[in-house]
């Protein structure tokens, strides 16, 4: 079944004017001598190995004491020319194995010095493949997170997500680990938990967490139906498949950061893969609206599988993923001027139609769909299609801290509308996708602006609470009159606590961090490295060309804009750092070895500048200039922000803790649905909370109706914030906690009359409607995230004469506000 093959080093070469390897190692590889032992051959656990890249496999081989003797070589190379023909024709023929058919640089490193690549027997030379990433994200592990990110992990780890195992019903008892406690007959909530966990526990190596994740995984593989179904369900025929979408993602993850998983989960999703493309093709599990509008999620999974573990399932492969796209929802088709809904949807008599557009964690989740799509289609108008998806998106529905405002269906602009958490981990993650796939800077900013502003301000700062939705303008977290208010929300929606109304978000919520981090630096070609989305972490990766490279970034950013990297390579490379287009055109400051570097200017497409560097050790220090910047925003208001950073109305915050509640989510069997009642309610029978676990009430103890006179602004920033030598030290723990961050904005502001409206703030008074009820007076205005009670989109007056009056302005264009230490 197996032949051994050695290849003279002498035939390895690493490209034109490239470092050879020695002549004297050989190097002994064990390969199939048929087609049907490969996949017993590549799962038997006698040798490690992985589908990489380009549709070849990297072996951990023997070196070989001894030189190969002419026959052996020859069969061998018979062998091989069965499997690639222009492959090994290359060797006959006396050509060395050049880079151009995936063998690269391997040999270049100690760490990879005995590996090699062999093609796919599932492909041929000339089988299409997919588009590449114009970013390519590296497998999950490869990166770490430092300083104040480091700290959010930890605290997700020994808050609310770290401990859903233990003690949530949902997780714990859910009906793919065999218990009964589930939300939805979507049964997605063990999947959304898992899809969230894998990233976290990996980033932070953490030994607890990965033993929760690797009891669930094999339980889950052991109660794999003999169909390949995976999952509670009974009769899969009429099931729906989307649960399996965020599973296959978490699966995916896992093998990225523990091959030794490789053995058991590979198999297993093409078992489920094999039934999904049979079902598919019978045309049933078709209709059930969430798979049809997330159908991307579970094609991105087998876009991975494709290029990484083919496993002689190619076709399959590709045939599902166009299944899935011909019965998912035509997103190319919706984002045209056509059929796109720019309205607020409540002034929309009728939405029925398009409600799966228009569910927000749709409309986040279905961003990224042209992107996946494209990859294997190769169809060039869904690039425009994403864009203008994106664009309008946010435009029209999008709130001031980078989400997407809808209540469960999207509104318009009103501040006083919700926003999922959900929604906000679900657009950071279909951003980072979509830079990774065209490379666009502005998709990169999307995402930072979500992950530092959006995502923070909907957790408590320990990570042991967190809202359903939040509101732009919110100056109290307490229940409210959602009926009339909201369009599908409880009255507790924007309290905070375990689940204060529908349970999603509760086990979706811990993928945002993770992900964030796990696309933090990207593969750019052969011989670069990027980092794309910037935060304090590390990295320690193999370029394309053989090059290992450790790099290690220590910034406050975005509460500081110094990014300090040490940085070690084996060989010269490239590094690029993404520059926020809030930061041009005014160039950085970078240094390089102590010795002024530029000025360059970055990649005018996806903002990155590249800078050189020598082999061995490197730091570079790059200063980015940050400056107050007013949008303007619906109905005459603005948003203030300062880099990434979106500033709001500081209103005070008295904090009332209750006994946590969450909905009594019970089911007879697994294939029974579950009974849902009105929230909050006492906590599931027999379920004990640790003591962490609490519901909030925050009422506001300073003025919220507020008007503001732009041309007074100033920004206030601590000398650590601004450090050129940040430390990971430097920043409170927790940074999202209330006046944690340093920074912070003042500015002129007078009350005004501003009415409540079902226990919220109304709309924000007209033009003509504001004037001060009140003497001017200096206000403060800190970082979102920080503030879980807040006012961020806020009307402009500008100063009238000495008694307080003032005149509405309503272009809300900057003034002449400025910057001071503090």
């Amino acid at each position: 079944m197996f032949s051994t093959t050695e290849i003279p080093g002498n035939l390895l070469d690493n490209g034109a004017g490239e470092e050879k390897v020695e002549a004297e190692k050989n190097y002994s590889v064990v390969i199939p001598t048929n087609l049907e032992a490969a996949s017993t051959w590549r799962n038997s656990g006698g040798i490690e190995a992985r589908w990489r890249d380009v549709h070849y496999l990297r072996i951990r081989t023997k070196k070989s004491r001894s030189l190969t003797c002419g026959l052996i070589l020859l069969l061998s190379c018979l062998v091989l020319m069965y499997l690639r023909g222009p492959f090994i024709s290359s060797i006959i023929s006396g050509n060395k194995i050049r880079k151009g058919y995936g063998f690269d640089s391997l040999f270049r490193s100690p760490e990879l010095s005995q590996s090699i690549l062999i093609p796919s027997p599932a492909f041929k030379k000339n089988d299409s493949s997919l588009v590449p990433f114009t970013l390519h994200p590296l497998p999950l592990g490869s990166i770490k997170a430092r300083g104040w990110l480091h700290d959010q992990l930890r605290l997700m780890a020994e808050g609310m997500a770290g401990h859903e195992f233990d003690f949530y019903p949902i997780v714990q008892s859910n009906p793919w680990l065999g218990g009964t406690a589930e939300y939805s007959s979507l049964n997605e909530g063990f999947p959304y938990w898992f899809n969230g966990l894998v990233p976290l526990a990996y980033a932070l190596d953490d030994v607890r967490l990965k033993a929760q994740i690797r009891n669930a995984t094999q339980y889950v593989l052991a109660h794999q139906q003999a169909s390949g179904w995976l999952g509670p369900e009974v009769v899969h025929d009429s099931s729906t498949l989307w649960a399996r979408f965020p599973f296959f993602l978490g699966l995916m993850q896992l093998v990225e950061a523990d091959s030794d998983f490789a053995p058991q989960v590979i198999p297993a999703m093409h078992k489920f893969v094999n039934l999904m493309h049979s079902l598919l093709l019978d045309g049933k599990n078709t209709s059930e609206v969430w798979g049809r509008a997330r159908y991307a999620d579970m094609i991105l999974s087998l876009q991975w599988l494709y290029e990484t573990y083919p496993e002689n399932n190619a076709e399959v492969l590709i045939e599902t993923m166009q299944r899935l796209k011909d019965h998912g929802l035509d997103w190319a088709g919706y984002y045209t001027e056509q059929n796109y809904i720019f309205d607020d949807l409540d002034t929309v008599s009728n939405t029925a139609g398009d409600f799966s557009f228009v569910h927000a964690v749709n409309a986040a989740q279905g961003l990224k769909t042209g992107a996946v799509d494209y990859r294997f289609t190769r169809n060039t108008t869904l690039l425009q299609s994403s864009r203008n998806g994106v664009k309008w998106t946010f435009q029209f529905h999008g709130a001031a801290s980078g989400t997407i405002l809808g209540d469960e269906r999207e509104s318009g602009l009103s501040p006083t509308r919700g926003s999922e958490l959900c929604t906000a981990v679900e657009a950071m993650f279909s951003m980072s996708y979509l830079y990774q796939v065209l490379g666009d800077n502005a998709f990169a900013d999307q995402c930072e602006l979500a992950a530092f502003n959006a995502l923070p301000v909907a957790m408590t700062p320990n990570h042991w609470a967190h809202q359903y939705i939040t509101q732009p303008n919110q100056p109290w977290s307490r229940p409210v009159q959602a009926s009339g208010l909201f369009w599908n929300v409880g009255n507790h929606a924007q309290t905070y606590g375990l689940s204060p109304n529908y349970p999603c978000c509760t086990v979706n919520h811990p993928q945002g961090y993770p992900k964030f981090l796990s696309a933090s630096f990207v593969r750019i070609g052969r011989s670069g490295l990027g980092h794309a989305l910037l935060s304090p972490a590390s990295v320690s990766t193999t370029l394309l060309d053989g090059t290992l490279v450790t790099a290690r970034c220590d910034t406050n950013y975005p509460f500081g804009h110094t990014l300090n990297y040490t940085i070690e390579s084996t060989n010269p490379f490239t590094f690029h750092i993404r520059l926020p287009t809030w930061g041009l055109p005014t160039p950085p400051i970078v240094s390089l070895n102590d010795s002024p570097y530029g000025p360059q200017l970055p990649n005018a497409h996806s903002g990155m500048l590249a800078v050189p560097l020598a082999r061995g050790s490197n730091t570079l220090i790059l200063t980015l200039n940050p400056t107050l910047r007013i949008a303007p925003r619906a109905n005459a208001t603005i948003a203030i922000y300062h880099g990434p950073l979106l500033y709001a109305l500081d209103v005070g915050e008295a904090i009332t803790a209750l006994p946590p509640s969450m909905a009594a989510l019970t089911r007879a069997s697994p294939s029974s649905p579950p009974t849902i009642n009105s929230f909050p309610l006492n906590p599931t029978p027999n379920t004990t909370f640790p003591h962490q676990a609490h519901d909030y009430l925050i009422n506001n103890t300073l003025p919220w109706a507020i008007a503001l006179d732009p041309d007074t602004l100033l920004f206030h920033a601590s000398n650590t914030s601004t450090s050129s030598s940040p430390t990971t030290s430097s920043l409170p723990n927790p940074i999202w906690a209330y006046r944690a961050p340093a920074s912070f904005i003042t500015a002129q502001g007078c009350p005004i009359a501003w009415p409540l409206d079902h226990g919220v703030p109304a709309r924000v008074p007209l033009v003509g409607e504001r004037n001060c009820t009140g003497p001017w007076r200096e206000v403060v205005l800190r970082p979102y995230g920080s503030l879980r009670v807040h006012m961020a989109e806020l009307p402009v007056l500008r100063r009238g004469n000495a008694t307080g009056a003032g005149r509405g302005d309503g272009d809300g264009a900057p003034g002449k506000g400025g910057s001071a230490m503090g």
